[in-house]
């Protein structure tokens, strides 16, 4: 019976892909589900028939065409999360992928990322959040640089800001715009707001990281008022 169901969506999926992106809208969720329960023991039975938004596509793609458009150098599924499509097409933290024109998934419901941890990898290719960006070693050693030429920024900026963030850094991610908030390793935003929505008193939260951007206008005159000024800077901060 599971392979003759498994067979007719495969089927729905290459004949009638409309009729099938109709069921996916209506039943993709549980799949998805599925593919978690008991540890991704079904992952491989369902991972064919997944569907997810493709920021240059602009509509649903399945993970195997995401992959057979890959770059030869490209290492990872790229992804983002968020309420909508529209609001992750906005995120800053996506705008460096963009720019080397890479294709990202878009996880607009809570169980997605849940889903792309249990998959862990598709065709070889591991998934990756647009979060923890595609920035290189030259991009990572340029960071470190600039921790250290404006330490004292940052340090202003984590001091005035407390508990509310768990470390700020320079951003190898943003190109036009000024800051970022990412998540540390673990716990991403949208998980924590999914363990909010099961659990309301639950204290579980994602670390939150202040990412800035070291090369935009809005840093110079932070770093300009954290000498001159440094009431107007801590309320820049």
């Amino acid at each position: 019976l599971e392979k003759k169901i498994r067979g007719e969506l495969e089927r729905m999926l290459r004949d009638e892909r409309e009729k099938y992106e109709q069921f996916w809208q209506s039943f993709g969720r549980q799949l998805k589900v599925c593919a978690m329960d008991n540890y991704g023991a079904k992952k491989e039975t369902l991972q064919d028939l997944m569907l997810f938004y493709s920021s240059t596509e602009k509509k649903l793609v399945t993970l195997a065409e995401y992959v057979g458009r890959m770059k030869e150098d490209q290492k990872f599924i790229y992804y983002a999360s968020g309420d909508t499509v529209e609001a992750i097409d906005h995120m800053p933290q996506t705008e460096l992928l963009k720019e080397h024109s890479m294709e990202i998934l878009y996880f607009t419901e809570e169980v997605d990322e849940f889903a792309a941890q249990i998959l862990r990898t598709y065709k070889d290719k591991e998934f990756r959040s647009a979060m923890d960006g595609a920035s290189d070693e030259s991009a990572q050693e340029k960071a470190k640089e600039e921790a250290d030429t404006h330490k004292d920024v940052f340090a202003f900026v984590k001091e005035t800001l407390g508990d509310a963030v768990a470390e700020v850094k320079p951003s190898t991610r943003l190109k036009s715009h000024p800051v970022c908030l990412t998540a540390g390793e673990g716990l991403s935003f949208e998980m924590e707001k999914y363990f909010q929505l099961m659990q309301p008193d639950s204290s579980i939260k994602a670390q939150r990281i202040l990412e800035l951007n070291t090369e935009h206008p809005a840093f110079t005159a932070l770093e300009n008022a954290v000498t001159a000024d440094p009431e107007k800077a801590k309320t820049y901060a």
